[in-house]
C-alpha cells in the first residue's frame, strides 16, 4: 500500500507469502453511503474495493481490528463527507426506503 494510511499490521502477518485464490463475482447489495465510504477508503489506501472488503472480513472473522488510528480517523472523515450516520448499532436493523425492482433486459 503506497498510502501513508496503513492498516494495522499483525506480527504473525509479516510473511511475504502469496495466496492463490479463486474469486467469484457476487451481487451483494449494500447501503449507498456505506459503499461510498468503502470506495473512498480503498482509493485512499490505493487498493481495490475487493481487497479492502476481503481484508476487513478476514480480520473480522478472527476478531481482529483491520485498521489502526490513522485509518480510523480517515474513515471518520469519509463518513462525514459522504453523510454516513450509521454505525455498528444499525447492523441487521436496516430496511429499504423503497422496494427494489428487478432489472429488466
Amino acid at each position: 500500500m503506497g498510502s501513508p494510511l496503513q492498516a494495522v499490521s499483525h506480527p504473525e502477518d509479516s510473511s511475504d507469502q502469496t495466496f492463490v485464490v479463486e474469486r467469484v463475482q457476487t451481487g451483494v447489495r449494500i447501503q449507498k453511503e456505506l459503499l461510498k465510504v468503502l470506495k473512498g477508503l480503498a482509493e485512499v489506501l490505493d487498493i481495490s474495493l475487493s481487497d479492502l472488503l476481503e481484508g476487513i472480513l478476514l480480520h473480522s472473522l478472527e476478531g481482529k481490528s483491520p485498521f489502526g488510528p490513522p485509518v480510523l480517523e480517515r474513515i471518520a472523515q469519509l463518513k462525514e463527507i459522504y453523510d454516513l450516520h450509521l454505525d455498528a448499532s444499525a447492523s441487521h436493523k436496516m430496511a429499504e426506503s423503497r422496494p427494489s425492482r428487478p432489472r429488466t433486459s
